[in-house]
């Protein structure tokens, strides 16, 4: 596997109304390609050494991996609330960069042409709401909050999402995601992980030092036979959706 490569989407989103200034973080499997692309959505707390593994585990899965920052015009402080309110309301500018970012590994010659996306937390939200706009091959939505209306989510690419039971910000949402799915034929792998809380995909823990203990305390981080089973049942969707060329 490649090192991962530092690019300027800013050309793709700029110009479509996403950020004026945006960076990608591209990680290339090891031998030769092409193989389906995956965007990832990074978490509340940006590109940090935690979701950059993330990426990198998704490349030597056999995935042309690219995670634009959300937060490269700004930094986090600037772009951290237009962020979170464009995640469950499906507008604003972090939904063009996304395009951008898509658009990039769809047109790069190493790549199938079949493109996903994977979001964990903040960018699971962002990963849920882009699934329901018919550009994705597959979606994978970790603990990923739900928008008011479900039913914008009729049309989703197949979705394979993970939560955790112990997340009581997201009580339910595994419930409620099963329901939409079933009732609109939605192809779809949802399950919710009673020993877990948010974050549990993580290897480690995130997020700023001193607020840590308190995450401990709320149940926040690592759950590692969780994110080991939701991890083989992300593979094997995305095997099937993105490896394998679907037929209509």
């Amino acid at each position: 596997m490649s090192a991962v490569e530092l690019i300027d989407l800013s050309g793709l989103s700029a110009p479509t109304g996403g950020s004026q200034r945006l960076n990608g973080h591209l990680v290339r499997p090891e031998g030769p390609g092409p193989w389906p692309g995956v965007v990832v959505a990074h978490e509340v707390f940006g590109v940090n050494d935690v979701m950059l593994r993330q990426a990198e585990r998704l490349a030597r899965a056999g995935y042309l991996t690219l995670m634009p920052d959300l937060y490269t015009q700004g930094g986090a402080r600037r772009c951290l609330i237009p962020v979170m309110r464009a995640a469950l309301s499906g507008s604003g500018r972090a939904y063009q960069d996304f395009e951008a970012a898509r658009s990039y590994l769809a047109a790069q010659p190493d790549c199938t042409g079949a493109v996903g996306i994977i979001g964990f937390c903040l960018g699971g939200s962002f990963a849920l709401m882009t699934a329901g706009r018919g550009d994705y091959a597959a979606a994978s939505v970790n603990y990923g909050g739900l928008p008011k209306d479900l039913d914008v989510l009729a049309d989703a690419c197949p979705v394979v999402a993970s939560y955790g039971g112990k997340d009581r910000a997201l009580k339910g949402a595994a419930t409620s995601l099963n329901e939409t799915f079933n009732r609109h034929g939605v192809v779809h792998d949802v399950k919710e992980y009673p020993q877990a809380g948010h974050s549990f995909l993580n290897d480690a823990e995130a997020g700023p030092r001193p607020l840590r203990p308190l995450f401990r305390v709320m149940g926040i981080g690592p759950e590692p036979e969780a994110a080991t089973d939701a991890w083989h049942r992300i593979e094997t969707f995305f095997a099937t959706h993105l490896k394998t060329p679907q037929t209509e």
